[in-house]
């Protein structure tokens, strides 16, 4: 896909990773990243310790995520994650999505260029990426401007990756900013070069 930068929304990345690079485990399980069990996930927020995520989320204008990803964050308790910014996940079922009564959700199925024009067509000026697929396909399509990853210091040995096997050009990127947390978080943000 190639697109003038003007005619979609900036696209923007925060994720953590482990240090071996996965997002999540082989069964979507997020234990390792929050120290507590998955069943004990809440989308609630210490301020104290959100590494930044207050910040960059106030300046997006909405999501959009894989199905995958939209059902692990759908079975958090508490508060809805995202409040009430739109979330589009980009599905190939969009009749059988299920969404909670708190969450405002706008599925969109097709090609990547339809779900870009569908952004562009609701207003979206920033959009957060989620989702490993999802970014991934952003990302060699030239669509992501910027991406922040956390790094917490634990290897897990097997997951889903982030980024994987992307094939085609190298995508070479430039470092805005490091910055290291107590308990050794690492956070990196790079720029995606042009």
């Amino acid at each position: 896909m190639t697109t003038n930068p003007t005619d979609r929304p900036r696209a923007s990345v925060f994720i953590a990773t482990s240090v071996d690079g996965f997002i999540a485990r082989p069964d979507d399980g997020l234990d390792w990243l929050t120290g507590k069990p998955d069943d004990e996930l809440t989308g609630e927020h210490d301020p104290g310790q959100d590494f930044g995520y207050a910040e960059f989320f106030a300046g997006v204008d909405a999501l959009v995520m894989g199905r995958g990803t939209f059902d692990v964050v759908s079975g958090f308790g508490g508060e809805w994650f995202y409040g009430d910014k739109p979330v589009y996940v980009w599905t190939s079922h969009p009749d059988d999505l299920v969404a909670r009564d708190d969450a405002v959700v706008r599925p969109v199925s097709g090609s990547l260029e339809e779900v870009v024009a569908r952004l562009v067509a609701d207003g979206i000026g920033h959009v957060y990426v989620d989702g490993g697929k999802v970014i991934r396909q952003f990302l060699a399509a030239g669509l992501i401007d910027r991406m922040t990853i956390s790094t917490p210091p634990v290897l897990i040995g097997v997951g889903i990756p982030l980024f994987g096997d992307m094939r085609g050009d190298d995508i070479h990127l430039e470092l805005v900013s490091c910055e290291t947390f107590d308990g050794g978080m690492v956070q990196r943000t790079y720029d995606v070069v042009r």
